[in-house]
């Protein structure tokens, strides 16, 4: 059997060309929004309120695509309005336009994402998720490589030409909606008649959903409440007198070890397991803010971010992969839609507690904190039991 399908290539090249067009623009966001007018309070209600809009709506579209039996249309439209919203970003400036442009950015995540990787767990079998996935991650976070990069090779050509930048970034999001069109919606299973679905319809499958699922999403969320943003980490560089130049090369490094590790780790844990694969990037992630708490030193820092790629190459795609395989097929894109809003919540109270903590105790606090918290995560997967024999080896 195909182990990387057409599909599969198809989906991990759009989300190489989305993202590429996205994080070209992450490093220059904050100073672009700066300088046509936004104080730092309401580029934080901006981001605040993007995100969310892209977590709930997670949950409901990927509940929408399992109702209606389609993925495709869910794919096309969210990759579409993403790249949409870049050019849209420089043509005005007022405020309540960059609101829409933005917003419109982070729907289309919310709109594609639960039926992405129901796509891609649907070219997949029990044994080879974690391949699938983390070929996926392993293209997808190239473009976390290759953006940044043409972004500052622009800028050093075009020094602050941000309305620009913008319009460039365009032209991959452009070929990743071209790249849709080689995508076909495989035959679904009969439904029924499609049955209305509510806005937050997907919170009802939290009471229906395996009781396995409940619990590996427990221990997920525990952790993701404090898995503050990479802005942290970066921060951390910042404090450390390290130029900005640094801290983004920094960042690049980071990106560039994950999207090399998350193929191979992906299917050392479909030999080894899921559950293995996942605790040991837990375990790492715990030694990198450990380590975050006590150095300043650049050369432990770039060591940190190696180990940091690592982690996330043995976490990101590994989760989605089991959450997939303990799940109906009929509803995986609920199951990771419900999943991803759930995270998104978290996510955003994590920075929340890391910003209290360090503003109160200190870095090495908010880093330590943490890290024990990651600790005690661990120790619930290592009690974790499937209780289901038929399930693939966890």
């Amino acid at each position: 059997m195909k182990l990387i399908t057409r599909t599969i290539w198809a989906l991990s090249l759009v989300s190489l060309f989305t993202d590429v067009a996205s994080e070209m623009l992450y490093p220059v966001m904050p100073i672009y929004l700066k300088s046509i007018g936004f104080s730092v309070v309401l580029i934080g209600v901006l981001e605040g309120f993007a995100e969310a809009m892209a977590g709930i709506s997670k949950g409901y579209f990927g509940n929408l695509s399992d109702n209606v039996g389609k993925r495709l249309p869910f794919v096309r439209w969210g990759y579409f309005l993403s790249a949409l919203s870049k050019p849209m970003m420089a043509i005005f400036t007022f405020p309540l336009w960059i609101f829409s442009a933005r917003t419109l950015d982070r729907l289309g995540k919310g709109i594609r994402t639960g039926a992405r990787d129901a796509m891609l767990s649907d070219e997949a079998t029990l044994q080879t998720k974690g391949t699938v996935f983390g070929f996926h991650r392993s293209l997808d976070t190239l473009g976390a490589v290759i953006g940044p990069l043409s972004a500052l090779l622009f800028l050093y050509y075009w020094p602050a030409n941000y309305k620009a930048l913008f319009f460039v970034a365009f032209l991959p999001g452009l070929i990743a909606i071209v790249f849709t069109f080689l995508l076909k919606e495989r035959k679904a299973k009969p439904q029924g008649k499609p049955v209305k679905t509510y806005f937050f319809d997907f919170l009802k499958y939290w009471k229906h959903s395996p009781v396995v699922y409940r619990k590996l999403v427990i221990g997920l969320l525990v952790f993701t409440l404090f898995n503050s943003s990479d802005v942290f980490l970066l921060l951390k560089i910042k404090e450390s007198g390290y130029s900005d130049t640094i801290t983004i090369g920094v960042y690049i490094f980071y990106n560039l070890i994950y999207a090399v590790s998350a193929y191979p780790l992906g299917v050392l844990a479909d030999r080894v397991g899921l559950k293995k694969i996942l605790i040991f990037g837990l375990l790492v992630f715990a030694m990198v803010y450990i380590g975050m708490a006590l150095t300043q030193n650049l050369y432990f820092f770039f060591a940190l971010f190696f180990l940091y790629g690592i982690y996330a190459a043995s976490t990101e795609g590994v989760a989605k992969a089991w959450i997939t395989n303990i799940t109906d097929r009929n509803d995986t894109a609920t199951a990771i839609g419900t999943f991803t809003s759930f995270q998104s919540v978290c996510t955003m109270l994590a920075s929340s507690i890391a910003g209290l903590i360090w503003f109160h105790f200190g870095s090495a606090i908010a880093f330590a904190t943490t890290a024990i918290i990651t600790i005690a995560v661990v120790i619930y997967f290592l009690l974790f039991k499937s209780n289901n024999p038929q399930q693939h080896k966890f």
